[in-house]
């Protein structure tokens, strides 16, 4: 877990490399503290102010690098998000920077769709869905956000993972939970704050 004043650092440290690369600067080098020297998966989640659509979504979901390498990497490529137009330097007054540091994946044990549903809580877990080389992720606060129960959150990710939505109950299809600890910008270049999610508990 990071305090306040490290997780305003991620979020500070995550804005200072999106706007380097996108002005196509080079980047300082920059001592961030121990808790960023081990390993640990994040995402880098950019939305647009004050509209709160998405704008980009990229990170590394296992803990295969150090926090700060992997947010330098999730920060760089947010702003090449696949799914949107590269970010422009006009855009760096207009977007909420918001960090998510992942605990590690846990595969989901459960015997039936319905233990599965039952250990999945909204608010708390984001998915990962996995079917041979198929794969997808959803951040914990993404359900609470589009006000899902368990069984459509589950439908989403599966889709996600280029599944069909029904893909979580065949037992060829792993799933795995983890929680999210997520740190956001409250306004473009703002106070920053660490975000709890208050999802309905189905």
């Amino acid at each position: 877990m990071l305090s306040i004043a490290e997780g305003k650092t991620a979020v500070n440290y995550a804005r200072q490399i999106i706007t380097s690369t996108v002005r196509h600067q080079s980047q300082t080098t920059v001592t961030l503290g121990k808790p960023f020297e081990e390993k640990h998966g994040v995402f880098v989640t950019l939305h647009t102010h004050p509209e709160h659509e998405l704008r980009g979504c990229i990170g590394i979901p296992y803990p295969e690098l150090r926090l700060k390498n992997a947010l330098e990497e999730a920060a760089r490529s947010a702003t090449h998000d696949p799914r949107f137009p590269p970010l422009g330097a006009d855009e760096l007054k207009h977007v909420i920077i918001e960090v998510t540091i992942l605990s590690n994946p846990r595969p989901l044990q459960a015997s039936s769709p319905e233990e599965t549903a039952s250990k999945i809580r909204i608010g708390r877990d984001g998915l990962i869905i996995e079917q041979g080389f198929n794969k997808g992720l959803l951040l914990p606060q993404v359900p609470v956000e589009e006000d899902w129960d368990v069984e459509t959150y589950l439908g989403y990710a599966c889709m996600k993972a280029g599944l069909p939505a029904d893909a979580w109950v065949m037992p060829q299809t792993k799933i795995f939970t983890f929680t999210g600890q997520i740190f956001s910008e409250q306004n473009p270049e703002g106070t920053i704050q660490e975000k709890h999610l208050n999802g309905p508990q189905h």
